[in-house]
């Protein structure tokens, strides 16, 4: 499974690079908003410092909700870098948008996928990444995990190679258990990533073996 960080901060994206286990970075117009990152020219240059950071694919979100509107939008992210995703919402005018830039060889993100059939519809478009929020289905008593296991088995039968990118990642379990039901990817935050580091037991395994070391070396 891929591991790509949900986030629009430098710092973050750095240090799950130094980690060594980062494939890539989702971002979208709040994480930009939150760290600052205002006005067109600086939008576009932050994507070029995050491209400039990772190796893998970064997914750019147009803001603009009408068919053209996305297209030029689009079209603007994908020269910016050759590991630009254009992110776009699962909307009709979405899905008409990720067949046409599945048709020109650019890859793509579809968001904001809630359903299973949202997914198939975005899958049937050329998408190179469908985007299901489970962390917002689990906000309103829905199973999230339930979504990813649904298209993964669509997926399965028909053979469309769109990737799985379970988003809204909030926590390790998550992550684990997208890692068991056969998602492609995960994006979340880097909180949820270092979570797997943890457990008390390698805590205590490795005091225990610093503590001999040091009795038996003085």
């Amino acid at each position: 499974m891929k591991f790509f960080i949900d986030t629009a901060n430098l710092a973050q994206i750095k240090e799950a690079q130094a980690l060594g286990v980062l494939d890539g970075v989702t971002t979208n117009p709040s994480l930009m908003a939150k760290e600052g990152i205002t006005g067109k020219n600086n939008i576009l240059k932050h994507y070029v410092d995050i491209c400039n950071l990772v190796d893998g694919d970064v997914s750019a979100e147009v803001n603009a909700l009408d068919f053209d509107g996305m297209i030029k939008e689009g079209e603007e992210l994908a020269e910016l870098h050759d590991q630009i995703v254009v992110k776009l919402p699962m909307t009709k005018e979405g899905v008409m948008a990720a067949k046409y830039f599945s048709d020109k060889g650019i890859k793509t993100n579809v968001t904001l996928v809630f359903s299973a059939g949202q997914a198939l519809l975005a899958a049937k478009a050329g998408a190179t990444y469908v985007s299901p929020f489970i962390g917002r289905l689990d906000d309103v008593s829905t199973d999230g995990l339930n979504l990813i296991e649904e298209i993964r088995l669509i997926f399965d039968n028909y053979g469309y190679e769109t990737q799985i990118l379970a988003a809204s990642v909030r926590h390790t379990m998550h992550i684990v258990n997208c890692a068991k039901i056969g998602a492609d990817v995960m994006t979340g935050p880097l909180s949820a990533i270092y979570g797997l580091l943890k457990h008390p037991l390698t805590d205590i395994g490795l005091a225990q073996f610093v503590a001999d070391f040091e009795k038996g070396n003085k």
